[in-house]
């Protein structure tokens, strides 16, 4: 349960976001990376252990060989969870560096990578991993749409690429990306057969979010709900 002095400051700190730029998003997860578990854990965000509970579903036989490119991978807490679930071999990627300190600390990856999101080339050779994996960075201040191509093309032929975006604050630009991000995926399945859509698991509960009321100005608590989507790369 948050205490009030924790709560407040999360309010101040999602105020904060809802005003910033891209390029400000760096700075801000370098100042939150050291509270950034706890806060998420307050805020009922179980959404790695969900993904990582999916992938390992759709692996079969021991998954300690699997190579898992974990794309703005925060604190390590997708890798933590699927380290649990047998996972043993990570390499991450952010645009934090506080972010990246807090993963390393994990001792989980094999090499951590600084990189921004659309802003930089992601730093994978193509064709590399088993699976690719990006939770809670598709949206309008953390990554561009067509990063959606590079997750696919660093995935070897055949291997996973698990993505999971909540439903945050509703304005047109969010409405707009989340069309856009619908329009590509399909795209890039229906029409020029990169991958092919495995599962769609809907959140009911994805996270609490806190958002600015745009009348009051006040930050509000709200449950969001969200989407976690599998796909594979083809082999052709």
């Amino acid at each position: 349960m948050a205490d009030c002095n924790q709560m407040d400051r999360l309010k101040e700190l999602f105020r904060y976001y809802d005003n910033c730029t891209m390029q400000e998003i760096p700075a801000l997860y370098d100042g939150w990376s050291k509270e950034y578990n706890q806060d998420m854990d307050t805020l009922n965000y179980k959404v790695p252990k969900t993904v990582a509970t999916l992938l390992r579903e759709k692996i079969s036989g021991n998954p300690d060989a699997v190579l898992v490119l974990d794309v703005a991978c925060g604190t390590g807490k997708i890798a933590k969870q699927l380290f649990d679930l047998g996972f043993r071999r990570f390499v991450g990627v952010d645009g934090s560096k506080g972010m990246l300190e807090q993963a390393a600390k994990t001792g989980l990856y094999q090499e951590l990578k600084l990189a921004m999101l659309g802003a930089e080339p992601l730093p994978a050779q193509k064709d590399m991993f088993d699976v690719v994996v990006i939770v809670s960075a598709l949206d309008i201040l953390c990554a561009p749409v067509d990063v959606i191509r590079e997750l696919c093309s660093a995935t070897k032929p055949g291997g996973l690429v698990c993505m999971a975006r909540g439903d945050h604050a509703i304005t047109s630009e969010t409405i707009r990306y989340k069309k856009d991000f619908e329009s590509e995926r399909q795209l890039m399945e229906e029409e020029e057969g990169l991958w092919k859509l495995l599962d769609i698991k809907h959140l009911d509960s994805y996270m609490t979010d806190l958002q600015t009321n745009p009348v009051s100005k006040v930050v509000e608590e709200r449950n969001i709900t969200g989407n976690v989507y599998l796909y594979q790369k083809s082999t052709n």
